[in-house]
């Protein structure tokens, strides 16, 4: 009976996908789609080196054990409920959550990116968070739209999904991932599914999908059977790139001309090492990114939340500032929960002293 009962848990936590022959029949015409081996496709394949993994391999029972790389304290945070949100969204803010969830609010729309509130696995113990989350899911303020960017644990929350899908929200996702949502409770009618290089237009926003290298998957058998991408978010004075989880490549420059310049780019900064080389940005990457497509502020994401590559929780964050004040790229870092406006809002580095903060 308990073997049961774990199974179906494990199972409603990953959420089901439409059967092989089904997806082989909606995605065969795509050039980055395998009908034989039924999977998405990477712009570069992505290399596994365990030999040359730093800060240790302990392979994944790392995953089940409190990480020697996180704080031994209690990051700086501002906790905020929906109180702290006005009735209609602002024309430009920003809310960090930690890790790769934020709230973008644009041009009267409100947009929450990648929300995740507890762990980054499908048990509580997996992957466990340096600290609570700077709001509850419970006190969200009223969302127009939901962006998930792929289907990793630590960037779509079963449990999340699963309180919002009653709301009157937009979800856009990339190919595929909309089963799992339904699975969920999410309507099929509130959910939009975009290739790369597709759009939706909501309001004045037009949000694209594109191109990243990287790869999904929740199980040992799903690997690339859903889509992962990067975001453009067009508004009427803003242009906006939010970079998902992505390695570096030549995808980059080609959305920078034909998408960029930018206002403002959102981009992962920590999970690199050189085990898995384009799994994710290197800290000099990130910045060679924002040249790339032309961003004039950098916004970090993707760090302070999880120890996903095996070096200390500030490393990346420390490199990524160094190289960005090398190469005049100005920096947007708020702490969790604190409300910026990219350009105007005044932030500093909170995180070499992190306790006084505190």
């Amino acid at each position: 009976m308990a073997t049961g009962s774990l199974a179906y848990y494990v199972s409603k936590q990953m959420g089901s996908l439409d059967a092989m022959e089904e997806r082989k029949e909606r995605f065969s015409a795509l050039d980055y789609y395998d009908p034989d081996k039924d999977e998405f496709i990477s712009p570069e394949p992505l290399p596994y080196f365990p030999e040359q993994t730093t800060g240790g391999n302990p392979g994944p029972l790392r995953f089940f054990k409190t990480s020697p790389n996180a704080p031994g304290f209690p990051l700086p945070k501002q906790l905020i409920t929906k109180r702290d949100f006005s009735e209609i969204p602002s024309d430009f803010a920003v809310w960090w959550l930690g890790h790769s969830s934020f709230i973008l609010e644009l041009d009267g729309k409100r947009i929450l990116f990648d929300p995740v509130f507890g762990n980054g696995g499908p048990f509580p113990f997996i992957l466990r968070r340096f600290d609570v989350s700077p709001i509850k899911r419970e006190e969200l303020p009223e969302i127009d739209i939901v962006i998930i960017t792929h289907d990793h644990y630590d960037h779509l929350e079963a449990a999340t999904i699963k309180f919002l899908a009653s709301q009157n929200m937009e979800f856009i996702v990339p190919l595929g991932l909309g089963d799992r949502l339904q699975d969920w409770g999410v309507q099929k009618e509130n959910i939009t599914e975009l290739a790369w290089h597709q759009d939706k237009t909501s309001g004045s926003l037009k949000i694209t999908a594109l191109p990243g290298i990287h790869y999904s998957g929740r199980s040992f058998n799903d690997r690339n059977k859903t889509l992962w991408a990067t975001f453009v978010i067009n508004g009427a004075d803003k242009n906006l790139f939010v970079s998902g989880d992505t390695g570096y490549g030549g995808h980059l420059k080609d959305i920078g001309e034909k998408y960029g310049p930018f206002d403002l780019a959102l981009v992962e900064i920590d999970g690199w090492n050189k085990g898995w080389p384009l799994t994710h940005l290197f800290p000099d990457q990130v910045i060679q990114l924002c040249q790339d497509i032309d961003a004039k502020l950098l916004f970090p994401i993707h760090w302070g939340v999880f120890d996903l590559a095996l070096h200390p929780w500030d490393e990346s964050i420390k490199m990524v500032a160094d190289l960005a004040a090398a190469n005049d790229i100005e920096l947007v870092t708020p702490i969790m929960g604190e409300k910026v406006i990219p350009g105007l809002s005044l932030t500093n580095n909170w995180w070499e002293n992190p306790k006084i903060d505190s």
